[in-house]
């Protein structure tokens, strides 16, 4: 008799704790994740202070230690390269080439205005119910952690998992023709995010003659393609013979990925403790 007094007390405890994770608690969490997010949506938009809301350009030297083959100077706003100059010194003669966007184009990095999207997205989430809102079982918290989480995972997949193209999607990108002087055929370039990182590949071909011996096979879709590689474009036939990877840090972005982690961690956390409780008895959150 006492035994089963005690475990009605116990629960009715457990209850009472419950009772408050999702009254006073899930909500602390809730407004820490929002403060959070918001820091990191701040981070994409980059606004300056009284210039009504317009995105600040920040100006990045991209290179690699131990070779000056190719320097790149690009201009960041917001998910936006707004201006780049490129210098390529060719291997095979020292000659030196300067590329630079031409001024009515800008390049889009698809992956800044989607990780932005998802934070955004994961706000909305945190955010779309009433001040006045009580959870009224676990399974609804977890539900949303679930939904937030999901977006926020897809936020960091943005910027650490950059797209794998072919060369010849490479070569039929609008990024081609943004230059001035024009590339010349035997010059890819493709811009990219890899983490906190902006990247330019720079590739240089030649064309592979029909009276080559070489068993002509196809690249496949790739982040960084390796000296070698061969592809067909219009109507001839190429091999990669170079390849030159620049890069450099993007501070915010950094900022950013360290938000989605701190942020996972606390939806993760929640669960957890929800877990827990669910685990005492046959109560199903």
């Amino acid at each position: 008799m006492a035994a089963a007094m005690a475990s009605q007390g116990e629960r009715a405890v457990l209850e009472e704790e419950f009772k408050w994770l999702l009254q006073e608690e899930v909500h602390a969490v809730l407004r820490q994740l929002q403060d959070i997010l918001k820091e990191a949506s701040h981070r994409f938009a980059l606004p300056t202070s009284g210039s009504g809301g317009a995105v600040k350009q920040e100006n990045f030297v991209l290179s690699t230690s131990g070779t000056d083959q190719v320097k790149g100077v690009m201009t960041l706003q917001g998910d936006a390269l707004c201006q780049a100059d490129v210098n390529l010194k060719m291997p095979r003669n020292n000659q030196l080439l300067h590329f630079a966007f031409r001024e009515d184009k800008q390049w889009k990095l698809q992956q800044i205005q989607d990780a932005r999207n998802h934070v955004n997205q994961a706000i909305y989430l945190l955010m779309n119910r009433d001040v006045n809102y009580q959870f009224k079982t676990g399974l609804e918290v977890l539900k949303l952690m679930d939904a937030v989480m999901l977006q926020l995972s897809r936020a960091r997949n943005r910027l650490t998992t950059p797209a794998t193209l072919t060369l010849p999607e490479i070569a039929s990108s609008g990024l081609t023709k943004m230059f001035t002087p024009t590339l010349p055929p035997d010059i890819l370039v493709n811009f990219y995010i890899n983490l906190n990182k902006l990247c330019l590949t720079v590739y240089q071909l030649h064309v592979l003659q029909p009276s080559t011996t070489k068993n002509f096979k196809p690249a496949g879709g790739s982040v960084l393609h390796n000296p070698g590689a061969m592809f067909e474009f219009g109507s001839q036939r190429y091999e990669v013979s170079h390849v030159h990877k620049v890069e450099c840090v993007v501070p915010w972005l950094n900022d950013a990925l360290v938000f989605f982690t701190v942020s996972l961690q606390l939806c993760q956390q929640l669960k957890d403790k929800i877990s827990v409780f669910s685990s005492y008895w046959n109560y199903r959150p």
